[in-house]
């Protein structure tokens, strides 16, 4: 029994070697895994609210996959686009998401393909959770033809349907995002809209105005401020004089919620759908999170915190490696199914690196276009009177 025991273990592992290529072999099969595990997660800080979203989340196997592999592939494009930024292919403003994957992946697990959502500059994930291609993305941000738009927003100006960028000015997506909101309840859909924003932004006039006016409208709105504790180089501390940032809608109700375990956002983010849909107006959420570059790629991000802090952070409330962990020890899966993922997904970040680098950057004569929704083309002047360009829709 003992040698026929060896010889199969021989075979497998002759196996695993194909034409001089390492191949993984699953000692288990997908039927072994556990389909579904129940979680605790972390209680939401209420304000004006008697019950807050639940403190237990069911995952599935397959959405823990789907989860895990969004994750990854926000984070390696991010890495990937510090790399070309370093390299000089990427140029101009580049404010990088890695360390808040879980506030992009939560919500939009806790929301419907159409409802509508807004966010600020820090957009790259947003825009992949929402339909973007990673090969869309890195190309926009190389400003090329292929790009999510054609190359000429750049990485603070994506879009897809119902996503409405990508904002560049501080603080001036949440008005809009309102009136997004506006829309949803006239044309009585039963849709929200997402109404991103920062702690940097937190402080400006436009949005406590936006409160008073989606209050007073019981506009479906989940205000949310992703609070990753620096706005630019500044602590939160030394910015506001109340960071309870759930509570500044006043009579908006709010909750605080862990935005690195993306769990804790998912069921926040339904718990405050449910009650933008049952007409009870906007509801306002601060997610506590933390980026792992500085504010943008001009900002080596260690002279305002420490890199103790920064690999602190990393080692304790990682969003990659909390999912991970929580679904290899419930057996939904196992190392070398990962694994897989990771190189699918490193494989697709490398192949969308080499079409953003290769790709034509668009003409001139397309400089115009999409100016305007219009049925013909229209005309459009250039820098001076005798320069004319065509804007087609």
């Amino acid at each position: 029994m003992r040698k026929m025991l060896t010889i199969i273990s021989n075979v497998l592992r002759a196996s695993t070697k194909k034409n001089g290529a390492r191949v993984v072999v699953s000692s288990r099969s997908y039927a072994d895994f556990t389909p579904q595990a129940s979680f605790d997660i972390k209680g939401c800080d209420l304000h004006r609210l008697e019950e807050g979203p639940a403190q237990q989340a069911v995952l599935t196997r397959e959405e823990g996959l789907q989860y895990y592999r969004t994750l990854q592939m926000m984070r390696r494009m991010e890495l990937k686009a510090d790399q070309l930024y370093k390299q000089k292919i990427i140029r101009g403003f580049c404010h990088l998401y890695d360390g808040q994957e879980a506030c992009a992946v939560g919500i939009e697990a806790g929301i419907n393909p159409t409802d509508h959502l807004i966010t600020a500059y820090r957009a790259h994930g947003y825009t992949l959770t929402r339909g973007g291609t990673v090969r869309e993305i890195m190309a926009e941000l190389t400003g090329r033809r292929g790009g999510i738009a054609k190359g000429k927003g750049g990485s603070m100006h994506m879009y897809t349907k119902n996503f409405y960028g990508g904002n560049g000015i501080v603080g001036a997506q949440v008005p809009l995002g309102a009136g997004v909101a506006l829309a949803c309840k006239y044309q009585g859909r039963n849709e929200l809209c997402v109404t991103l924003y920062g702690d940097g932004a937190a402080n400006q006039g436009q949005i406590f105005e936006t409160y008073n006016m989606a209050s007073l409208w019981k506009l479906p709105c989940i205000f949310i401020c992703e609070n990753n504790k620096y706005g630019m180089g500044t602590s939160v501390e030394r910015a506001a004089a109340s960071t309870d940032y759930y509570k500044r809608g006043d009579f908006i109700p709010g909750l605080r919620v862990d935005g690195m375990d993306v769990l804790c956002v998912r069921e926040a983010t339904k718990f405050a759908a449910d009650h933008c849909r049952a007409g009870k107006g906007p509801i306002l959420m601060e997610l506590q999170t933390y980026r792992y570059h500085g504010h943008s790629m001009s900002d080596p991000g260690v002279s305002y915190r420490t890199r103790e802090e920064i690999q602190e952070v990393r080692s304790k409330s990682d969003p990659i490696s909390m999912l991970k962990e929580r679904m290899l020890s419930n057996n939904m899966t196992n190392v070398e199914e990962l694994k897989e993922i990771d190189v699918e997904v490193r494989k697709e970040i490398e192949d969308a690196a080499q079409f953003a680098t290769t790709d034509p950057e668009p003409p001139l004569e397309e400089l115009c276009n999409h100016l305007f929704s219009n049925d013909q083309p229209l005309e459009v002047r250039g820098t001076h009177p005798w320069t004319k360009l065509k804007s087609v829709s």
